[in-house]
């Protein structure tokens, strides 16, 4: 979908007032206001009820508008920005003086991208300086992909541009390019042998890496408690919870559709990029079913399915917590 340049315009004008703009990307629809107003960042976070401790991606049109927000540009973090930006990675490195720590959530990183769909780039052109955007949705739930998410999750607490809906559908990778080294911080469609085919070495983030947006344990999480379960054992699964009087909504990518009273059944795509797509607003529907709980299929293990995989965990956390498994702590 195309920007409507007056809608453009109106949006500029309320970020330059210190309001909120919920915009598309092509991972989720951000959350966004003027990064270097700390007052209009402190919206964001009260608009979701997000902790302020948890740091913001702060979004620019390319690479050069955003190096006056980085400390330092490491060569690493310079050959991932060229070779896949505009596009769906992030990328956290030392940040300069001039960052608010309300974007960082206090830390001395800060985490930037280039988004690449047509509406979000029309609005960083039109304003013309970095905006924090955090996904449009309320803390831990699920991310918006569709202009009418947004609105079901914050009301009228943000103007809303429509882009359609997003074309990756997951939120975005994120890289941190710190003392020397290339971390992976969280899994996206840019996959980690892509991020390595550029810079080499990739690492797993240790006890050190600095705190970036969706690592908490229970993330991406519909309201009714979701569960994860491999094809083998999913009838078993439903089978249990209908002889106990549980309604369950099944997400399923390989398994036979169950059609029965008590179940709301889900066909996924086979293949990782579809499915990834319409991850979210398969999720957002189940929970709307009435539902007991979510029962989702497993996906396969792998790279291509890495990101998938990250969020369908961090979505089951808070089900596993309430059946016991998970300290909610």
């Amino acid at each position: 979908m195309l920007p409507d340049p007056a809608k453009i315009e109106e949006a500029a004008a309320r970020l330059n007032a210190g309001g909120l703009v919920a915009f598309p990307t092509e991972t989720v629809y951000g959350l966004g206001a003027d990064a270097a107003n700390p007052a209009a960042v402190a919206r964001i976070f009260a608009a979701k009820g997000r902790p302020a401790s948890h740091p913001l991606i702060v979004h620019f049109s390319s690479l050069e508008a955003a190096r006056a927000f980085a400390a330092v540009l490491p060569e690493a973090a310079r050959r991932l920005a060229e070779a896949f930006w505009p596009g769906p990675l992030t990328l956290v490195l030392p940040k300069s003086a001039r960052v608010p720590d309300a974007v960082t959530g206090g830390q001395a990183t800060v985490a930037l991208r280039a988004p690449a769909h047509p509406v979000a780039r029309a609005l960083l052109a039109a304003f013309g300086r970095g905006i924090a955007a955090p996904s449009a949705n309320r803390y831990g739930r699920i991310s918006p992909t569709r202009a009418a998410d947004v609105r079901e999750e914050l009301g009228d607490a943000a103007l809303v541009l429509d882009g359609g809906d997003c074309e990756v559908g997951l939120e975005s990778t994120i890289v941190a390019c710190l003392d020397g080294r290339v971390t992976l911080l969280r899994p996206g469609s840019v996959s980690r042998s892509q991020v390595a085919d550029v810079v080499g070495h990739v690492e797993e983030p240790g006890a050190d890496a600095p705190r970036a947006p969706g690592r908490d344990r229970s993330h991406y999480a519909p309201g009714t408690p979701l569960f994860i379960a491999d094809a083998e054992s999913l009838r078993q699964e439903i089978d249990a919870a209908l002889a106990s009087g549980v309604r369950v909504a099944v997400l399923a990518r390989s398994a036979t559709p169950v059609e029965a009273a008590g179940v709301v059944w889900r066909g996924m795509p086979a293949d990782p990029v579809s499915y990834g797509r319409g991850l979210y607003a398969a999720l957002r529907g189940l929970d709307a079913a009435g539902a007991d709980r979510i029962l989702v299929e497993s996906v396969p293990p792998g790279e291509a399915w890495a990101a998938v995989a990250d969020r369908l965990m961090r979505a089951s956390a808070r089900g596993d917590a309430a059946d016991g498994v998970v300290d909610a702590t």
